[in-house]
C-alpha cells in the first residue's frame, strides 16, 4: 500500500540528504518526494510517497523523529486529503496541429506557457490519472520532452494545528 507522509523539517542543508537515505539504507523505494517552503520560515513541507504496510511505515516514521531537524510527520493516507502533481511537457506544434493542441488544452482546462515556432510548453496540475490521461492525449502530436512533480497533499478542513497555536 502507498503511504503519504507529510514531513516538516527545519530549512537546513543536509536535511534532505539525511531524510532520503534513511529510506535506502533500509530499502525503502520512495515512489516520489516533493520538498518546499511553508508559511513559517525556516520550516520546509516534504511529501513522500511510499510503499509498504502499516508495520514498516511505523517504523520509517520512529526512525524519522530520531533526525534532529523533522519537526512533525503525518501520515495523511487514511486522512481525506487534495493532492496534485504538475506536469509539464514540450509537444510538436506544427502549423496543421496548432488549433487543435490549443482545442486539446481548453478541454483539460490546462494551459500553454511557451509557444515556439515547432513547439508548445504545456503546464497541468491534476491527480496522478489526470495527468497520465493528458500525456496519452498530447502523445499522437509528438511529445519532446516531460516533467513531473511528485505528490502534494493537504489534508481537507481545518488546519487543526494552526488554530491550536492561535
Amino acid at each position: 500500500m502507498k503511504h503519504i507522509l507529510n514531513v516538516l523539517v527545519q530549512d537546513r542543508s543536509g536535511v534532505l540528504v539525511r531524510v532520503a537515505g534513511l529510506f535506502s539504507r533500509r530499502g525503502y523505494n520512495i515512489n516520489s518526494l516533493t520538498v518546499g517552503n511553508t508559511e513559517n520560515p525556516g520550516v520546509s513541507s516534504m511529501t513522500i510517497v511510499v510503499e509498504g504496510d502499516d508495520r514498516i511505515i511505523e517504523q520509517v516514521t520512529k526512525q524519522l523523529h530520531k533526525i534532529v531537524e523533522v519537526l512533525k510527520i503525518s501520515d495523511v493516507t487514511h486522512d481525506e486529503y487534495v493532492g496534485r502533481e504538475l506536469l509539464m511537457l514540450r509537444v510538436v506544434a506544427n502549423k496543421e496541429d496548432r488549433l487543435e493542441i490549443m482545442n486539446l488544452c481548453d478541454i483539460f482546462r490546462i494551459k500553454i506557457v511557451d509557444i515556439q515556432r515547432k513547439s508548445f510548453i504545456i503546464e497541468a496540475t491534476g491527480t496522478k490519472s489526470k495527468l497520465s490521461a493528458i500525456e496519452d492525449a498530447f502523445r499522437p502530436f509528438g511529445i519532446q520532452e516531460i516533467k513531473r512533480t511528485g505528490l502534494i497533499a493537504m489534508v481537507r478542513g481545518e488546519n487543526k494545528a494552526a488554530k491550536r497555536e492561535q
